[in-house]
């Protein structure tokens, strides 16, 4: 979740523009008691200032229903860990509105901390099909989509193309380029996030169900990672590290680090955002121009990426719901998902986007990310996702490190998946 710095010049235009769309869904509930009113929205850190803008164009149209931006640590873990301690302070929770990554929906709905929302007062039909699961919890809609993302495969397009092979589509084409070419370049071959936290869980979920496997089933009611697709999906993480195609630096690496690792012109693949390809094509990086990306590699071609972005819900105790669902409607409209993209180079969740031939232009990876987004998966399911994803990092890090075998991790995996309590 993070981004392209730039001004707010504009908004006004975008506010005015959005003024009678927002209207046009909020008579049903004018009337309600505390409905109306100031709000907070809580989000991770932007570390690229683009939201402070979108809510100032909200709060010059609606002065009695101002927003106040309150941002946590750019940290999923440490946000999620600050929201849940507000949350459960019942009546004292600060947030009302509730930026949330979209694997914590299912957690947060069980506990109680979010409320169910109406459908018919949201443009879900607009969406990537994908990305309205993401926001559902047992059947009911308890969030609405913000803004998506697929992992990608970077590559340096000026290295292959002067060895004359395209990007790879396999794992064993992604092996060999990186074990072959790479050094020839004085280049580490391939890095994703392996430091243990979620963006491990993130890359070993791309690994398993790339090759067809599992993790959890029935929304966290059965274990189901005890496989040889499990095993050679993690197995194919570890063989990079033993073999030395993945560099032992990349098991301390979380997005930025690895961002800066393939823009420093240090690795010829990396699997991370969008963002990352952003920033390693913006003016003044030292890979401007040389950069492509295309889906992540599988066994036998194109592979499997978590879906990744947030999602938007409105805490139990919001003190003004009805302001609460107006601003999530201003969020994900059309004129402001269009901003999301092009000022914080955050992939948005209309389908119409990705089409527009303007933004394509702008943003190259478009296509590539849409195809990426619709074949993507979503995370293990579960109430207790934080547990399940620690769980995760911890097994799948120790096969990287070579304290277990793929086999022997993927064992003890089913096992402490298992023993969750209320899983």
């Amino acid at each position: 979740m993070r981004w392209i710095h730039a001004a707010g010049r504009g908004l006004l235009v975008l506010a005015v523009v959005l003024t009678g769309y927002i209207a046009s869904g909020a008579h049903a509930e004018e009337g309600t008691t505390g409905g109306r009113g100031p709000l907070t929205l809580a989000t991770a850190g932007d570390l690229t200032g683009y939201l402070g803008p979108l809510l100032e164009g909200w709060n010059r149209i609606h002065p009695a229903e101002r927003v106040s931006l309150v941002e946590l640590p750019d940290s999923a873990d440490e946000t999620h860990a600050q929201m849940a301690t507000d949350l459960r302070d019942g009546d004292r929770s600060r947030f009302d509105v509730l930026n949330i990554d979209v694997n914590w929906t299912s957690e947060f709905a069980e506990a109680g901390w979010i409320r169910p929302l109406p459908p018919d007062r949201f443009p879900l039909k607009s969406f990537l099909p994908p990305v309205v699961d993401t926001a559902t919890y047992d059947g009911t809609l308890y969030a609405v989509p913000y803004v998506t993302n697929a992992g990608l495969l970077l590559y340096r397009k000026d290295v292959l193309a002067k060895e004359g092979v395209p990007p790879p589509r396999t794992w064993a084409e992604l092996e060999r380029d990186a074990r072959t070419i790479a050094p020839k370049y004085g280049l580490d071959g391939y890095a994703g996030q392996f430091l243990p936290y979620e963006g491990l869980t993130v890359n070993a979920a791309e690994a398993v169900y790339s090759a067809g496997g599992t993790i959890l089933g029935d929304e966290g009611d059965r274990v189901t990672v005890n496989s040889g697709a499990a095993r050679e999906g993690i197995g194919f993480l570890a063989r990079g590290v033993r073999e030395g195609w993945i560099p032992e630096e990349a098991l301390t690496y979380k997005e930025e680090e690895s961002k800066q690792a393939f823009q420093d012109g240090r690795l010829l693949f990396l699997r991370n955002w969008p963002y990352a390809y952003v920033g390693a094509s913006a003016k003044g990086s030292p890979v401007a121009g040389k950069v492509g990306a295309v889906p992540l590699p599988g066994p036998d071609g194109p592979g499997t990426s978590v879906l990744g972005g947030s999602n938007l819900a409105v805490s139990t105790h919001a003190r003004h719901p009805d302001s609460a669902a107006r601003l999530i409607a201003y969020l994900t409209s059309a004129p402001v998902q269009r901003q999301v993209l092009t000022r914080g180079a955050l992939p948005p969740v209309r389908a119409a986007l990705y089409e527009d031939p303007e933004l394509v232009r702008a943003f190259p990876y478009l296509t590539t990310l849409r195809a990426s987004v619709l074949a993507a998966a979503p995370r293990p399911k579960s109430p207790r996702y934080d547990q399940v994803s620690l769980v995760v990092q911890a097994v799948v890090h120790d096969a990287m490190t070579g304290r277990e075998t793929p086999e022997a991790a993927v064992r003890r995996l089913a096992r402490e998946l298992a023993a969750i309590p209320g899983r």
